[in-house]
């Protein structure tokens, strides 16, 4: 195989790039830009965004003409390579350092089809020449649709000049580098340049200028020892090639690489789907293994929920259902007389400003009045916060450290609005003591009829005090066994109300308990749904925004 047939190979090497396949992974970048945004530092973004619209740019623009830069250090012989390529004096060639300023353009085919594009590229419009006239026949015709550029040199003492050429290297489709036999091994080239075009191999050439000061035998060392170099920058499918701007025969080989590629089209492409490689993988630090959703586990959860239940007041509600049970069942089921004394007091719950009626489901927009429970103390809020950054430390423990900041920050998003969701949350729960139990109905009949018996009871041994007082003759009471009925109905009635009473003391006791439970257990489910929506939610919404980063980055990678 010949060494214009192994360049031509090395260029075709890989299938052509599919147009609609790298517009898709472009918009796949702009969906991971979308999701990442308001979660990654700008910093880890820039060279994705900055390739999201270079290559709207580009893709906007002629598809006929491929760019290709002539790039090199001072003395390298570029500016002569680029007029013996186009066979005319179009670029200064001198020994001052330096001599190349701006880029100079060279545009085989109509200059009116190219300035767009040269406009976007930033040649100046009085540096912009054209090859192919009516005296080249078609001679030139081979290059047509090229652009072929001359950088100012890389390593110029003017920073202007080494800005220009980091600018023009990142738009340009394909790049020669011009190195000679004195410095193709300088280190800046190969640190600043060459390996950081490893991603874009297939729109790289090397070639070795001035080789018609060395021997066959030299050029073919110096060749050898430059591709080694190649391979250690992962360069390894580069091809290097030997020309002299003195010897048009030694530019033969260039001249069919770049034939090649203007017929091919594909330079743009290529360009474009290395750089998306290139993103890809500094972006691939910010993508890790899969993380659901509910990455948050229910311990978590559960040690949110019993900190943000001490704040907002749960063992005290709980607590004051207990007492308010007792409360009313005593009110309920006690002496007729003590439950006036008992209605007396205030209602443990309604002292707290606590709903005792049945609550239907309402929304936010619905007003709900405050409690009046005590603020959390400094111990409370510390467990809260403590609480809230577990929940951010456990989802972001399995994904990249780069999302840990976003993670932390939504956790505490809502933060300042916790204490009125709680609040609004337990006024709003239904704590179970809307319905009165029928047991404290029936004995409340119960010891109605016990005290209607004692105060009978009592009225007749009134009456038949009264009769003895007054002269009349006694009365005569009929007796249960040995004692008088009067007398049974006032001690039963009274003993009957106190063993009742004293019997149901521990029913009640069990029943406050029971309620005290359930209030609590409702309450916490309610406290659960707010560290819920505030805190767990914020959190998901980061780890489904990781989710599609991921899978938007898996279709950038593709091949």
């Amino acid at each position: 195989m010949s060494l214009v047939e192994r360049v031509k190979h090395a260029l075709t090497r890989d299938d052509r790039v599919d147009a609609e396949q790298l517009v898709a992974r472009l918009d796949a970048l702009q969906r991971f830009l979308r999701v990442t945004d308001p979660y990654l530092p700008d910093n880890d973004l820039v060279a994705a965004h900055t390739l999201v619209e270079r290559a709207g740019s580009r893709l906007a623009l002629s598809q006929d003409h491929t760019v290709v830069a002539l790039a090199g250090s001072t003395g390298s012989g570029k500016s002569s390579l680029f007029n013996a390529l186009a066979r005319l004096k179009l670029s200064p060639v001198g020994v001052r350092r330096p001599t190349t300023g701006v880029a100079h353009a060279c545009v085989w085919g109509p200059l009116e089809q190219a300035n767009k594009l040269l406009d976007w590229v930033g040649v100046l419009p009085r540096q912009r020449f054209i090859r192919e006239s009516a005296l080249d026949g078609d001679d030139e015709a081979a290059l047509r649709g090229l652009v072929l550029l001359d950088l100012p040199d890389f390593d110029s003492i003017e920073r202007g000049h080494r800005l220009e050429v980091d600018r023009l290297l990142g738009l340009v489709d394909q790049v020669v580098w011009v190195v000679d036999p004195q410095k193709y091994g300088d280190r800046v080239l190969h640190n600043a340049y060459l390996k950081q075009f490893k991603q874009h191999s297939d729109i790289t050439i090397v070639v070795l200028n001035q080789a018609d000061r060395l021997s066959p035998a030299d050029t073919e060392i110096v060749l050898t020892d430059l591709k080694r170099l190649l391979v250690e920058d992962g360069l390894t499918d580069v091809p290097a090639l030997a020309t002299s701007a003195k010897q048009p025969g030694m530019l033969t080989e260039l001249r069919a690489a770049l034939e090649q590629t203007v017929a091919e089209r594909q330079a743009a492409l290529r360009r474009l789907s290395g750089d998306l490689d290139a993103v890809a993988e500094q972006l691939e630090k910010t993508i890790g293994p899969p993380a659901a959703e509910d990455e948050v586990d229910r311990a978590t959860v559960r040690q949110l929920s019993d900190a943000l239940a001490a704040s907002a007041g749960v063992p005290a509600v709980a607590s004051a259902t207990a007492n308010a049970y007792r409360h009313r069942a005593v009110a309920s089921t006690g002496w007729p007389l003590i439950r006036g004394v008992r209605k007396l007091r205030p209602d443990p719950l309604k002292r707290l400003h606590l709903s005792t009626e049945k609550t239907e489901p309402s929304t936010d927009l619905v007003p709900v009045s405050r409690t009046s429970l005590p603020e959390a103390d400094a111990a409370q809020k510390s467990a809260v916060g403590l609480s809230v950054r577990a929940v951010a430390a456990r989802a972001a423990a399995p994904i990249p450290e780069v999302w840990a900041p976003a993670l932390n920050t939504a956790s505490r998003s809502r933060l300042g609005d916790l204490p009125d969701a709680l609040d609004r949350a337990v006024a709003k729960t239904d704590l179970g003591m809307s319905r009165k139990p029928i047991w404290w109905t029936v004995v409340g009949l119960l010891q109605l009829l016990f005290t209607l018996a004692a105060v009978v009871g009592l009225g007749w041994l009134i009456a038949g005090y009264a009769v003895r007082i007054i002269g009349l003759p006694e009365l005569n009471d009929p007796k249960v066994g040995d004692v008088p009925l009067p007398t049974l109905l006032l001690l039963g009635g009274l003993l009957l109300g106190l063993l009742l009473a004293m019997l149901l003391r521990p029913i009640v006791n069990l029943g406050a308990k029971r309620a005290g439970r359930r209030a609590e257990q409702r309450l916490r489910t309610s406290v659960t749904e707010v560290a819920r929506e505030y805190v767990v939610a914020p959190v998901r919404e980061v780890l489904n925004g990781y989710a599609q980063a991921r899978e938007a980055l898996t279709v950038v990678r593709s091949e």
